[in-house]
């Protein structure tokens, strides 16, 4: 896809502000939904807590290879700490990582040049985290050898795949309050169908609700210490 036409269904300037958070990391800020993109104690601190120690992390390793599905790729936060994650020991990926991620509303390479992850990246995950943002929509990219991320520019409502082996959710939407659509029962009813036995999914969220959705969908749900001062986050399994 034309970068030009790629990015042409982008959110606005006006409608996200950068915002420095406690840990000297940025978030996005959308004054449409007037939430953050991430935690205001700590933008990174929180992805790596939840998504990363919490699920990448902890995920069983009889899997063989990591199947990945996020809802909202946003500022691209949680694949770049996956990758750093993945690369840490070796330098290379040792499990393969098919990264799929849902967004409907893709942010422009303008904001995304704002962010100062770059200045808390080494060198060469820097570079990374440009080349996530500039791969192409809706079709396969090879980041790097052993990690293919897959961006799908839509709703999860809308979304269609052929997969049914996602053994790791990254359930990483506005909040309830702000976007309940995206918090149904419906969602973890067609999410569910998509993983494999003893996948996980992780989520920020700790509402009652959000948690009564999952269980009734079929998940085993558990309350998990949360993130930069939260009581709690949540992790569910299929088991």
């Amino acid at each position: 896809m034309d970068v030009l036409y790629q990015y042409s269904f982008s959110l606005h300037m006006n409608e996200i502000k950068v915002q420095l958070t406690k840990d000297g990391s940025h978030t996005l800020f959308n004054t449409a939904l007037d939430d953050s993109y991430h935690a205001h104690n700590g933008a990174i601190s929180e992805s790596q807590h939840v998504y990363i120690e919490a699920g990448f992390a902890a995920l069983e390793k009889h899997f063989k290879q990591v199947n990945i599905l996020e809802l909202g790729f946003g500022s691209g936060m949680n694949a770049i700490l996956t990758l750093q994650s993945a690369l840490a020991t070796t330098g290379k990926i040792e499990r393969p990582i098919y990264y799929t991620s849902i967004e409907a509303y893709p942010l422009s390479i303008e904001i995304i040049s704002q962010l100062n992850y770059k200045d808390q990246l080494s060198t060469e995950l820097a570079h990374l985290f440009h080349m996530l943002h500039r791969a192409s929509w809706n079709c396969d990219v090879e980041i790097i050898p052993g990690f293919t991320l897959h961006k799908v520019h839509g709703k999860l409502q809308d979304f269609q795949t052929s997969k049914d082996d996602f053994n790791l959710i990254y359930y990483d939407a506005f909040a309830p309050s702000k976007q309940p659509e995206l918090w149904t029962q419906n969602n973890f009813d067609k999410i569910i169908k998509l993983m494999e036995k003893e996948g996980m999914l992780v989520s920020y969220c700790a509402n009652g609700q959000f948690k009564r959705n999952l269980k009734a969908a079929g998940f085993t749900v558990k309350a998990y210490p949360g993130a930069l001062g939260r009581r709690e986050m949540t992790r569910a399994w299929k088991e």
